[in-house]
């Protein structure tokens, strides 16, 4: 594998995971709410686990950098770049331990409506999508095209599950908040019907 096929090996071993923990705790977050060492255990060791052995088992079908023209790899690189910038901020404004989901584990926490979170509702999943984005142009290959485009599927399930969750601890306020902030970007594709 060559550097750059490395970069795209961590930014997916970094970011396909997150949804699935998602998909894991959200459902039963009641449960997993009593148990909070044993759901980061469970979901931790299945998610990144299941996606390191699967980026190990396939990487010479996943990564094939050399064949991406280099404007996608300066593309890619840009995105992942503009991941990380979202990282530091995310992580400034939440701190480690709400980053990681503890305060949405133990049903607590404040809504944050400040800061990045003033002007997009899920800015670290903006973030992965950008460099998982930015992986796909880096690696040059149709699988991982596929892969992704069924972990946006499953990213899009676990936000919904985090914004049911999220309505059902910070009610009103989130729904005012949710009509007023757009999720991904901070512009709207189109106006919303009054």
């Amino acid at each position: 594998m060559r550097l750059l096929d490395w970069v795209a090996a961590i930014v997916l071993l970094c970011q396909l995971p997150i949804p699935l923990f998602w998909l894991i705790v959200h459902p039963l977050v009641g449960f997993w709410r009593r148990h909070i060492g044993v759901a980061y255990l469970v979901a931790v060791l299945s998610a990144w686990g299941g996606v390191a052995v699967f980026v190990y088992l396939f990487h010479e079908r996943l990564f094939l950098s050399g064949r991406a023209p280099a404007w996608a790899k300066a593309a890619g690189l840009a995105l992942i770049a503009a991941d990380l910038y979202v990282l530091y901020r995310v992580e400034r404004e939440l701190g480690t331990t709400r980053l990681v989901g503890h305060a949405e584990l133990k049903g607590e926490g404040e809504l944050l409506t400040k800061g990045v979170y003033a002007r997009v509702r899920h800015p670290r999943y903006s973030g992965m999508m950008f460099s998982v984005l930015g992986a796909c142009l880096i690696a040059g290959t149709l699988l991982l095209w596929e892969i992704v485009a069924v972990w946006w599927l499953l990213a899009l399930a676990a936000i919904r599950l985090e914004e049911k969750e999220l309505h059902a601890r910070f009610g009103a306020a989130y729904a005012a908040y949710s009509k007023r902030v757009p999720r991904f970007l901070p512009f709207r594709a189109w106006p919303r019907n009054r």
